[in-house]
């Protein structure tokens, strides 16, 4: 925190005029669950205090007959999973009264190293919205994935100078983390005791939960059942509790609340659309999704506020006091949560929902149709895919039963069936009647060609092909189809629009997202971009998938570190165990 200017220190004891001061709204005291009618004084962008000096010249904002609560905290995001660049993510956030997030960038230090990290850091700079970074730590996600490169110790070190630099982001190898894996204990010494330390440990309990905090690892936002969550909060980990776009864990984690409190308990949206952040909502959905299950509004507003900043060591943030971040909201109820105005740094950033462009502070222009976002050439054409053609996409028969990927509803694990397949001239075909789909996953960052195939069930597909440059966390091209003939129309229409989101049928390109920006984000405003994704979901549930967010559930088909059964360039992986997996189960 910068050292208090005379002004500040002038404005608190009621001896100069403050910048701004808001009057007459019920205050939230995060430190004693409080709602006080108080004057808030807000100087050079922090609270100066409560009795504030006010004469004709003071700039008021009238509070009455609201409730002033702080800014609400994001305590584990990636902004990448929103498709948008960061100026647009602002856009669609900070209306809805989120003016800090966490992120974890290693989704583009996984297209475009350690550069790509800072251009996304630095892209940050002069927006409404406070952006704290932790250190992609573990790139490649395992040794079974195949990203541009690896991120060494060296150039995590190099990494940590940048100022959003917080800590270090999700240690994604647990079983290496809890067996002493050499990379891993090297980047926990680059902060050791200096930073956090991010978790993520899907399933992991008992001893090897164990060796895996007691190696320093700080929070998990992972736990999907509620026994695994009391686990990690009983052996102090901060839970941080997730409703991301495909795994919707908030409801079932809430009785950890309910019956014990908040402490030592955060939110986290993790991974969400930008359709779901334009119409359902981002931290104040969780907020209103916590108070309808019965949790207290006090306590719902330090999950999202106090408790992200707390976890993560961020000074004097997400509270209302003096000397504290002048991130604040005037919300009309504790029910709906809909924030009539939104400050960031003292500054008025939003009014009813919308960006709003004072005199005293102003958004960066907005992109128009035909003038997209400005980029940098070298954040593009990263889509390097050797040749394909139908050969690429031929699978087979091992003979016997086969090992295929059960994708699950609103979950990021995955179950592991094992059937007979249907097989052709030697070669293991999709069998819709089945829902078993082929998946494919082709290496896009240095033309190897080299490609993983296998079956799929879950997703519903009864004909065409769906693919995307967007697969965690190595981020290759991932693809589903019912015909060899639709997936090679998807990959060949990925490589001419340098990375997005495609859907195909018949050979034709039915619907898709351009995805210029690594492969992983538009450059278009926020509204475009749910425009897209609503005619890619429409095409597909045309074409019988069933389930939700289809697109963001195929990108963690090839993240290895998840349970159970995942696929990546190098083929299928036992998740569980880190370990490849045949296809074939009589091998």
């Amino acid at each position: 925190m910068p050292s208090p200017s005379h002004h500040l220190l002038a404005v608190a004891r009621g001896d100069a005029r403050p910048d701004l001061v808001i009057r007459g709204a019920r205050v939230f005291s995060s430190f004693t669950k409080e709602w006080l009618q108080l004057d808030v004084a807000i100087a050079d962008g922090r609270i100066a205090g409560f009795e504030p000096r006010i004469d004709d010249e003071t700039p008021v904002i009238d509070g009455a007959g609201k409730y002033l609560v702080p800014g609400w905290v994001d305590a584990h995001m990636h902004i990448e999973s929103s498709k948008l660049l960061p100026v647009e993510l602002a856009r669609t956030v900070v209306p809805r009264g989120t003016t800090t997030i966490v992120v974890d960038p290693h989704e583009i230090a996984g297209v475009l190293g350690t550069e790509g990290v800072r251009w996304m850091l630095d892209a940050c700079d002069g927006l409404p919205l406070s952006v704290h970074a932790m250190l992609p730590s573990t790139i490649p996600a395992s040794d079974l994935e195949s990203p541009r490169g690896p991120l060494d110790a060296d150039a995590l070190r190099e990494l940590l100078t940048h100022p959003r630099m917080n800590g270090v982001g999700e240690m994604m190898n647990a079983p290496g983390v809890a067996h002493g894996d050499a990379h891993a204990l090297a980047v926990l010494e680059l902060v050791e005791g200096a930073a956090r330390v991010d978790g993520h440990a899907p399933g992991v309990t008992g001893a090897m939960l164990d060796a895996y905090l007691a190696a320093g690892v700080a929070t998990d936002h992972e736990a999907t059942t509620l026994e695994e969550a009391y686990e990690k909060r009983r052996k102090g980990a901060w839970v941080l509790l997730r409703e991301a776009s495909n795994a919707r864990n908030l409801k079932d984690l809430l009785p950890l609340v309910r019956e014990h409190g908040p402490e030592h308990c955060a939110f986290c949206t993790d991974d969400r659309e930008p359709g779901d952040l334009l119409e359902q909502g981002h931290i104040d959905l969780m907020v209103r999704t916590a108070v309808a299950e019965g949790v207290s509004p006090e306590d719902a507003i330090l999950l999202a506020s106090l408790h992200g900043a707390r976890c993560h060591g961020l000074d004097r943030v997400g509270a209302i006091a003096p000397g504290w971040a002048a991130d604040l909201q005037l919300v009309d109820d504790l029910v709906d949560f809909g924030p009539s105005l939104v400050l960031h740094a003292g500054r008025v950033v939003a009014r009813d929902g919308r960006p709003v462009r004072e005199a005293e502070h102003v958004w960066p222009q907005e992109p128009m149709p035909g003038n997209p976002n400005p980029t940098p050439e070298w954040v593009r054409g990263t889509v390097r895919l050797a040749p394909t053609s139908l050969d690429t996409f031929a699978l087979r028969a091992p003979g016997g039963r086969v090992r295929v990927i059960r994708a699950i509803p609103d979950q990021l694990l995955t179950g592991e069936d094992v059937v007979e397949p249907l097989v052709r001239d030697g070669l293991v075909v999709a069998d819709p009647d089945r829902d078993l789909a082929k998946i494919a996953v082709i290496e896009r960052h240095h033309a190897t060609g080299r490609t993983g195939l296998g079956l799929v069930t879950g997703f519903g597909l009864r004909s065409g092909a769906f693919a995307g440059t967007v697969s965690h966390d190595a981020h290759n091209v991932i693809a589903v189809g019912t015909r060899d003939e639709d997936l090679l129309a998807c990959v060949e229409r990925l490589r001419e629009l340098g990375g997005g989101l495609v859907v195909c049928d018949e050979g034709k390109v039915i619907a898709e997202m351009p995805l210029p920006v690594a492969g992983l984000l538009s450059d278009r405003p926020a509204r475009d971009v749910h425009v897209e994704q609503e005619r890619l979901d429409e095409a597909l549930s045309a074409r019988g998938v069933t389930l939700p967010s289809p697109f963001m559930a195929l990108s963690f088909l090839g993240l290895s570190v998840i349970p159970d059964l995942k696929i990546t360039d190098r083929g299928l992986v036992d998740a569980a165990n880190l370990q490849p997996v045949s296809f074939g189960v009589d091998e």
